[in-house]
């Protein structure tokens, strides 16, 4: 069988020479060949178009057909080879895994779906999806990815869960950003929007209907797994992935905190809004400013009622619930503030609005019992005193000069007052005379050794720095080992003869003795 390129040389010779055998002679073929092609052509047929042959699996093809039709196009193609092969089949699994392919490709062009392009009107649709974003501290997080039919506008803001109040929030940031509220919103059946399904009829949560009053905005929910109705928040949600959650493909490394995925996820927002779209060749934040003119005012309040119950924060940074008190942060300066409670599960959630209206959470506590807070030392700033201990700290120029000596001096201070020492002050004033006398940094170590030894007395500090000053720092003397008093072991080779002479002495007395005795 020619190919295309061939058969084209073949028709370019004929038409070069008229003849069927010089153009045979040219394209090096046979002329019944030459004349073959240039009859299909003249019959308006297409000359590179290949004839069907007659194969050995043909006679089976209804069956192959029956079984990829029965099995949706599931079947594998050795499995199609043993049933066909039962029924006589004698040639190669090869020939029967292309058959069964062609077939397949058959059955899904033909069930393919055939739908009319959808041109969004401005004003009109907000979509949202989620997607799962990096794990911080082995945690997952969540992605709320929103977008724009029209302009094509995306928001993009990282969650810890897909909760109705986290839901609410985002909703309400979304409709703050782009600067209006749309007509409709379409998202997927999550069971914060649909609770069942009847008959194919989405039945709608009560609540985020609240929601949807509150803002003037119609929910709508996509077809059961059918993400064709919406794609563009698909489309969001997978250029989201890929360039805020760390994979091999984007050399992204781990976030370390919250706090950076969200800037993270701002600085995406900033640049997909700012290049041209591909469909509309125009940025997005452009064409935000046009349909910004047929969107919707948005309420000054959000809907805060999926937050939970308000609570007001107490002086020490604690909202009480339940009897049981809960820290909050103290940097964000909330004291005498009126905030919102929920519970999610044993998880306490506390949310805060800040002066444009937009929700924001502030803290995160697990359930506790009254009498025993839950307090979050990250909610309160580092403190000196650990465990009741205290730094001394100069108030009067007499306590700066003491205290200007030095470590030793705070350290005298410290144990002369935890031990209840009279007549500190003037022992401090004492202490100041000596460090104009001798050297300050004497004086400040005969201190520190003073608060060592607990010695407070009234002439102890002069004692010790007395003792201290002109004393050399040098090594210990050690005695040599060649000479020591210690006597050796040479007396100890006489040792037997030595007794010997001493028995004889003890037992021979003198007259002396023997004739007091005797006179007594």
């Amino acid at each position: 069988m020619k190919n295309s390129r061939e058969i084209m040389e073949i028709l370019e010779a004929y038409d070069l020479t008229g003849s069927y055998r010089a153009a045979a002679e040219l394209a090096g073929c046979d002329h019944h060949t030459v004349a073959r092609y240039v009859a299909l052509r003249a019959a308006g047929e297409s000359p590179v178009e290949r004839e069907h042959r007659v194969r050995p699996i043909d006679e089976y093809l209804p069956k192959i057909e029956e079984l990829v039709v029965r099995s949706n196009g599931k079947v594998r193609a050795d499995v199609v080879h043993r049933r066909i092969a039962a029924m006589g089949f004698a040639g190669a699994e090869r020939t029967t895994r292309r058959t069964v392919a062609q077939v397949k490709a058959q059955l899904k062009a033909g069930q393919r779906r055939v739908f009319r392009p959808w041109i969004p009107e401005p004003g009109l649709w907000l979509q949202w999806d989620w997607g799962h974003g990096p794990r911080i501290k082995g945690r997952q997080t969540q992605l709320w990815c929103a977008w724009l039919a029209w302009s094509r506008f995306r928001v993009v803001i990282p969650v810890w869960d897909k909760t109705l109040p986290t839901v609410v929030a985002c909703l309400d940031t979304t409709l703050r950003r782009i600067g209006g509220v749309p007509t409709y919103a379409l998202t997927d059946n999550e069971k914060t929007v649909s609770t069942d399904h009847i008959a194919g009829i989405a039945v709608r949560n009560p609540d985020i209907v609240e929601v949807g009053r509150h803002y003037g905005l119609s929910i709508r929910t996509c077809m059961p797994a059918d993400p064709q109705t919406k794609g563009g928040s698909e489309a969001t949600v997978r250029i989201a992935k890929a360039d805020l959650v760390p994979a091999e493909a984007n050399l992204l490394g781990q976030y370390r905190t919250f706090g950076e995925l969200e800037a993270a996820c701002r600085d995406f927002c900033t640049e997909v809004n700012a290049r041209p779209h591909r469909e509309t060749r125009r940025p997005p934040v452009e064409s935000l400013a046009e349909e910004r003119t047929r969107l919707h005012p948005i309420t000054r309040e959000p809907f805060t009622v999926a937050f939970g119950t308000t609570r007001r924060v107490t002086w020490d940074s604690t909202v009480s619930v339940e009897g049981a008190r809960y820290s909050v942060p103290t940097q964000m300066q909330l004291a005498d503030t009126r905030v919102w409670v929920r519970w999610h599960g044993d998880e306490l959630i506390v949310t805060g609005v800040d002066d444009h209206g937009h929700p924001f959470e502030i803290a995160r506590h697990h359930r506790t019992t009254p009498g025993t807070p839950s307090i979050n030392d990250e909610h309160y700033p580092p403190r000196n005193d650990h465990h009741g201990e205290r730094t001394p700290k100069p108030r009067t120029a007499e306590e700066t000069a003491f205290l200007a000596l030095g470590d030793g001096a705070s350290s005298w201070l410290t144990e002369a007052a935890a031990t209840g020492v009279r007549r500190i002050r003037p022992k401090m004033a004492e202490a100041v005379t000596l460090a104009k006398l001798h050297p300050a940094a004497e004086v400040d170590r005969a201190l520190g050794i003073a608060a060592i030894a607990g010695r407070f007395a009234d002439n102890d500090l002069i004692r010790i720095l007395t003792y201290n000053i002109g004393r050399e720092e040098t090594e210990p003397i050690r005695p040599s080992e060649d000479h020591s008093l210690q006597p050796g072991t040479s007396a100890w080779s006489r040792l037997g003869s030595t007794a010997t002479e001493d028995d004889t002495s003890a037992r021979t007395l003198p007259s002396s003795v023997d004739d007091e005795s005797e006179s007594r």
